[in-house]
């Protein structure tokens, strides 16, 4: 794996600490060993330093005070570090009193937070690394297969795996239902699955709480709580409804769901790509959009939030990027005929957005009224060279 170069920027600048936040298996370990081969490294999923650092928090400091002066230099790692939240008390004493750096990753910052644990106050940036992004996975000598990347997803280990399916399965099973079903402080297991799967087959749609809570057998302050959960454990994000005036044939309140990985989502519903074709193909070609547009507005570090835009009589536009700067549409279809952009022709007589690109599955780029058709290769290109979004 060792052409997949992650673009986030770790550097740090003197006295700066971080944290590191991701979803599990998004490579966040790989990626601070890679950059920091010098740096004093805590692995709390290690057994015996965990017990060690858990009976006593002050262990950390007598270590870390005890290391070579020339490897303090670096930035000290702690991986995992949601696992002690007392640790951090000891990071900042050892910030404020020895100006020392620490890089302090981990898959949830919701148990600090349950837990009243120290966050630094402010004293750490906050990065995430998410899934890999086209500038990672795409090489001038590797071709890219699209349905690949839709069957494996974003996670490194999936997506070279010879056993991709199996692993997703585990990593369904024995960490994405587990974490949730541990954090949401429930025994009731039947309720919790049926959630799980009115969520995965509603996953990219609008999110009604009612309608799933009568599916799951729970009620709607439940569900709401349980997505809650997904999304400050890194595995899911809210695309809110867009929204700039006030217009009572817009959908203004329901939002979408989708989960951090579009290889996961479609292993939840056993879902079998044969062909770049269909509703399943469809679907999952917007999740890897999604993917692809929530990378790069983290990644540059923007404040561009991405919407989606639906009327009451069924016009829709995927996403939205900022004030209607951008709007995206995206098509699995190989050509895109004049009925499929009517959505697009209405949100930009209303907007007027500065671009309105159409993502698809077509062989060359062409514009028709004003609007881009994108074949998916050529707007990753745009996009990571920063032609749609600055």
């Amino acid at each position: 794996m060792a052409w997949f170069r992650r673009i986030l920027d770790l550097d740090l600048p003197p006295g700066q600490s971080a944290f590191l936040w991701g979803a599990r298996q998004t490579g966040k370990t790989t990626l601070l060993r890679d950059r920091y081969p010098h740096s004093l490294y805590f692995d709390l999923l290690d057994t015996d330093l965990y017990l060690d650092l858990s009976r006593r928090p002050a262990v950390l400091s007598e270590r870390i005070l005890a290391a070579p002066t020339t490897q303090l230099e670096h930035p000290i790692l702690i991986d995992e570090v949601q696992k002690v939240p007392a640790l951090l008390d000891e990071v900042h004493r050892l910030i404020e009193s020895e100006g020392l750096r620490f890089v302090l990753s981990g898959s949830s910052a919701r148990k600090l937070k349950r837990q009243g644990a120290n966050l630094l106050g402010g004293r750490a940036w906050r990065m995430e690394l998410l899934p890999l992004c086209y500038p990672e996975y795409s090489r001038d000598d590797r071709e890219i297969d699209l349905l690949h990347i839709l069957e494996r997803g974003l996670l490194p280990r999936h997506i070279v795996s010879k056993h991709a399916r199996r692993s997703q399965r585990a990593y369904v099973q024995d960490y994405l239902k587990q974490e949730v079903f541990d954090e949401a402080l429930t025994r009731n297991i039947p309720a919790f699955t049926r959630f799980f799967d009115s969520m995965a087959y509603s996953h990219g749609e609008l999110t009604v709480f009612s309608n799933i809570a009568r599916d799951s057998g729970v009620d709607a302050k439940t569900v709401k709580e349980n997505y809650n959960i997904l999304v400050d454990t890194l595995v899911g994000h809210w695309v809110p409804p867009f929204k700039r005036r006030q217009d009572r044939n817009v959908i203004v309140k329901a939002s979408k769901f989708y989960l951090f990985d579009v290889g996961l989502a479609g292993s939840l519903v056993n879902r079998s790509l044969t062909e770049a074709r269909g509703e399943a193909f469809g679907r999952a070609f917007e999740h890897f959009v999604f993917m692809e547009l929530r990378a790069y507005v983290s990644y540059r570090e923007l404040d561009c939030p991405i919407a989606y835009w639906r009327t009451k009589n069924g016009h829709e536009v995927d996403f939205v990027l900022g004030d209607a700067e951008v709007a995206i549409e995206v098509k699995g279809s190989q050509r895109v005929d004049s009925r499929e952009l009517r959505s697009m022709r209405k949100f930009k007589d209303r907007y007027s957005p500065r671009q309105a690109i159409v993502v698809c599955n077509e062989a060359a780029p062409r514009e028709s009224e004003g609007i881009r058709v994108l074949p998916w290769r050529a707007f990753l290109e745009e996009l990571w060279s920063g032609k749609v979004l600055a």
